[in-house]
């Protein structure tokens, strides 16, 4: 072993589904002692090879470390799985997409266990991890100590975004971002099936719908302005009033089309309720009122 692997802080790495064997190749191509476990062995192998050591139980990976990652299917496999591990001492991250209040309840479970606890939300499909140049990162919350602590191995095979000291902060940001994905994944199917029936190219549309949604994705940070400052009128660029009268052509051109305004439909209600209840002058920001409880 060399001096700069005994260096490298050793990791135990519990779940190797397609995440998690792509989060431990690079922790081991990085030079860090490894080790890991899986319900189903044979995963493991590949990674044996690699230089990996394989536990054979839960409780035989957990001693082997002080820093343990949790990259498993979902919150209730997490429990399940430490259920009889020793956690006293350990610093344990939890990259197991999980809920809120879900993270909040295992920091508190963690804790109960004498362990210390981080939560992590994943920005990143398996094939960016460990290749910097693709931009996935992960969202951390929890201790600020324990993410200070473990910041440069964490960073290995994804960029590391800290949140907050709330344990639920990184799952919520996870959501919410992959929510504004799937926003715009139907906006885009939605915009494909209006042109599905006719001798347009999708593939001639597809680079004018990118950049057309590079293009309007800074408005996010007019929207985040007017929430912080409460003025839904500053900064108005095309007020609610205006792009509610412009609903009935989408509404009309999706019939003509024969396509379903199942993907629009919910969106421009909001719109026309807003309107209804405050001024027109306004920006769309006012919809988010109306999806607070």
């Amino acid at each position: 072993m060399t001096r700069n692997t005994v260096e490298k802080t050793p990791v135990t790495l519990l779940g190797l589904g397609t995440m998690g064997t792509a989060l431990a190749r690079t922790w081991l191509a990085a030079g860090h002692p490894l080790t890991v476990w899986n319900r189903t062995p044979v995963r493991a192998a590949a990674l044996a090879a690699k230089g990996a050591r394989v536990a054979d139980t839960v409780t035989e990976a957990v001693a082997a470390n002080t820093l343990i990652i949790v990259c498993l299917l979902d919150d209730t496999s997490v429990e399940e799985v430490l259920a009889g591990a020793d956690l006293a001492g350990r610093d344990l991250v939890n990259l197991t997409t999980s809920t809120p209040a879900q993270a909040r309840a295992r920091a508190q479970w963690a804790r109960e266990r004498g362990a210390r606890y981080l939560d992590g939300g994943i920005m990143a499909v398996p094939p960016m991890i460990g290749i910097p140049e693709a931009g996935g990162y992960a969202f951390y919350s929890g201790s600020p100590q324990l993410f200070e602590r473990h910041r440069t191995t964490l960073s290995v095979p994804a960029g590391t975004t800290y949140v907050g000291e709330d344990a639920g902060f990184a799952a919520l940001h996870d959501v919410a971002l992959l929510s504004a994905m799937y926003g715009m994944f139907a906006g885009a199917a939605h915009a494909f099936a209006l042109i599905r029936k006719e001798d347009i190219d999708p593939a001639a549309l597809a680079p004018l719908l990118a950049d057309w949604l590079v293009a309007m994705a800074p408005a996010v940070h007019r929207t985040a302005d007017q929430l912080r400052s409460g003025d839904y009128t500053k900064g108005v660029v095309s007020n609610l009033a205006m792009q509610v009268a412009g609903t009935p052509t989408f509404l009309s051109t999706a019939e003509q089309q024969g396509v379903s305004p199942e993907l629009l439909s919910p969106y421009f209600e909001l719109m026309r309720r807003r309107l209804a209840e405050n001024s027109g002058g306004e920006d769309l920001t006012g919809v988010i009122d109306l999806l607070v409880h």
